[in-house]
């Protein structure tokens, strides 16, 4: 029989006939009690390895759900707050265990070994592997619906594909498509993961190094930089995975001296923080920097006055 109304705390009985024996006369059933309500409907204690998650909770007004944060993490500043658990390929298991959480959700086949060992100690692990503009946008939907707020995730989406949409209705204004290079690391040189290929070309750039996006490691983007010199960049877009870029050690490369954006000096640096994590940072604030330099360099403009060994940058103040 059921006990209580549908919902919180629904639980059922059920009864069951226990010790039957064929020379035996049957026993009494002995009723036994299922509590259904044991576990939350959705998760209600989080650990996000990656910084993404965290924003993306955050924007959906869960971000009282998030127990743990990677040791990376910055946005939303309120977040940095959290007890931190992890690196990127590192993780304090024990320390994620106290924090008793009823899901953790990680990037990539870098995370995996963590993911791994967190499931063999029963904790419910979802890895995200996005590496394009549309899945990331599906990784939105995807980390709503896991806590429940599907529908709140599907009107995020929506927003960021619309913001999108505008950007790439001003790259068509732009008066030419410039010739870019994003290069996620210097040595050696890796060109940009696929979502920041995509959102050069979306805001009018021409990725010189664009069929390397569908590598989906970066194993897959190693150029030599006299490949990248021949194909002339106007402008150079770094972001050093949490590194400091430095002009000095672009132009210093094999072949470098006569790169158009080196002569030009059109070298800019994006924050790691902002454009290479795959999700709503890269997608707003990310992409817009992208589309004030690319415009720049279109226009032959230089954005900002760095200080001697700082790259130019589109951020505001920068």
């Amino acid at each position: 029989m059921r006990e209580g109304a549908p919902g919180r705390g629904l639980r059922w009985t059920f009864a069951v006939l226990v010790g039957l024996d064929w020379r035996s006369r049957p026993r009494q059933p002995r009723p036994v009690t299922l509590d259904l309500g044991a576990a939350p409907p959705w998760p209600r204690r989080v650990v996000c390895l990656t910084e993404e998650t965290v924003e993306t909770l955050y924007l959906l007004g869960a971000g009282d759900r998030v127990v743990g944060v990677s040791g990376f993490v910055v946005r939303p500043p309120e977040a940095r707050r959290k007890p931190r658990v992890s690196s990127f390929l590192d993780a304090n298991f024990e320390r994620i265990l106290e924090l008793r959480p009823d899901l953790v959700l990680g990037f990539s086949d870098l995370q995996a070994d963590i993911g791994r060992e967190l499931c063999k100690r029963g904790v419910p692990v979802h890895l995200f592997n996005q590496r394009s503009v549309a899945e990331i946008l599906q990784a939105v939907r995807l980390t709503g619906a896991l806590v429940g707020l599907g529908e709140e995730a599907d009107g995020l989406a929506g927003r960021l594909a619309r913001g999108l949409e505008r950007y790439a209705g001003e790259a068509a204004a732009l008066p030419r498509r410039p010739r870019m290079f994003f290069e996620e690391w210097h040595e050696p040189l890796i060109s940009g993961i696929r979502w920041c290929s995509e959102l050069l070309e979306l805001v009018g750039g021409v990725d010189v190094c664009a069929e390397s996006r569908a590598s989906h490691g970066a194993a897959g983007r190693i150029f030599p930089p006299e490949e990248v010199a021949r194909r002339d960049p106007e402008g150079v877009v770094a972001s050093w995975c949490g590194r400091k870029a430095r002009p000095d050690r672009i132009s210093a490369r094999p072949g470098w001296a006569g790169v158009r954006a080196v002569v030009d000096d059109q070298l800019y640096e994006i924050k790691s923080s902002v454009i290479l994590q795959p999700g709503p940072a890269a997608l707003t604030e990310g992409v817009a920097q992208l589309a004030r330099i690319v415009a720049a360099v279109a226009r032959g403009e230089r954005l900002g006055r760095p200080r001697e060994g700082d790259l130019r940058s589109a951020a505001s103040g920068g």
